[in-house]
């Protein structure tokens, strides 16, 4: 695994729901992400903050004793682009379900 591989990073729930919640308001502090997961450790977060910048997924910038975390726009559309170009196969996957559901003779 590389560390700047987005996929990785995004194999983790937590790195998820942070990117979520970055989604949801365009800047927070590493304090305020943390205090979205009372369960986790600060320094777990911090952590998968990390794994996240080195992804290029979000990005920090420091403001005093402060890290302002914001999302990195054009990284998350090249995995979407990535991830779209898989579309064609989904699709005909389900038209093969629905074709083997709907001739089944049992229903």
């Amino acid at each position: 695994m590389s560390p700047s591989d987005p996929f990785a990073a995004l194999a983790d729930p937590t790195r998820r729901t942070i990117l979520e919640t970055l989604r949801d308001q365009p800047e927070l502090t590493a304090g305020q992400i943390a205090g979205r997961f009372p369960g986790v450790s600060r320094a777990s977060v911090s952590k998968h903050l990390g794994v996240l910048r080195r992804a290029q997924l979000v990005r920090a910038t420091h403001r005093g004793r402060e890290r302002h975390y914001r999302l990195q726009a054009e990284r998350v559309a090249k995995v979407m682009e990535w991830l779209e170009s898989f579309a064609p196969v989904m699709e005909q996957s389900l038209a093969n379900l629905k074709r083997r559901v709907e001739s089944d003779p049992k229903r």
